[in-house]
């Protein structure tokens, strides 16, 4: 079952202007991860501190990703020809691994073009802009990233991860492996594939809706 959607015209959902006044950049993004842990807390509504470590393990692979990105050249050439403005909103957590995973990769291809904003919003203080990307219709899952035009409207989403690693998920699921064993899998999948497959979907959703 695909996780990463793009939708048809007529069924766009709108996005009220008011979720992209309150969104915070890259930059502020991070600040916010790293001083909330520094008094021991999450970006999480509530208090846990195995949420706490999570967001600690987060900060180590966005401070690696930062440094080690390379990014495939068919995006970079893309991305750069992308002449009107576009918006990249990114429904997310600090404690999320996934995010951690993917969040660098946009921030690595937004900074190729001015005309490109990439800006997030946390999901737990934004339940109604979440409810309409739930996966599967039921689950709150992230990062999602919707990318909008210069009037704001959604030219598709993505997420809330590449399609290969989600059927990977639902494996492991129906084989009844733990949550933990979960974890460690999957991030052992995005160690290897070198945000490549990352790149190359959301690249793929780019070239379909321009």
């Amino acid at each position: 079952m695909n996780t990463i959607i793009a939708n048809p015209t007529d069924t766009r959902n709108r996005i009220d202007v008011a979720y992209i006044n309150k969104s915070i950049d890259y930059e502020e993004y991070r600040r916010l991860i790293d001083a909330l842990i520094m008094v021991g807390r999450s970006t999480a509504t509530h208090e846990s501190e195995s949420l706490v470590e999570y967001s600690k393990l987060n900060v180590v692979r966005m401070k690696r990703l930062d440094k080690t990105i390379e990014l495939i050249p068919e995006a970079v050439e893309y991305v750069k020809r992308i002449s009107a403005p576009q918006t990249w909103i990114v429904i997310t957590e600090g404690w999320c691994g996934d995010a951690a995973q993917i969040i660098p990769v946009l921030h690595h291809m937004a900074a190729i073009n001015p005309n490109i904003r990439l800006r997030f919003l946390l999901r737990d203080d934004n339940l109604p802009l979440m409810d309409q990307y739930l996966t599967n219709g039921k689950s709150r899952s992230i990062p999602i990233v919707i990318v909008l035009n210069q009037n704001n409207e959604e030219l598709f989403h993505f997420g809330p991860r590449p399609q290969a690693l989600q059927e990977l998920f639902y494996q492991l699921k129906a084989n009844a492996i733990d949550n933990n064993s979960i974890k460690e899998e999957m991030h052992r999948w995005y160690a290897k594939d070198k945000t490549v497959t990352t790149q190359q979907e959301f690249l793929q959703l780019l070239l379909e809706n321009e």
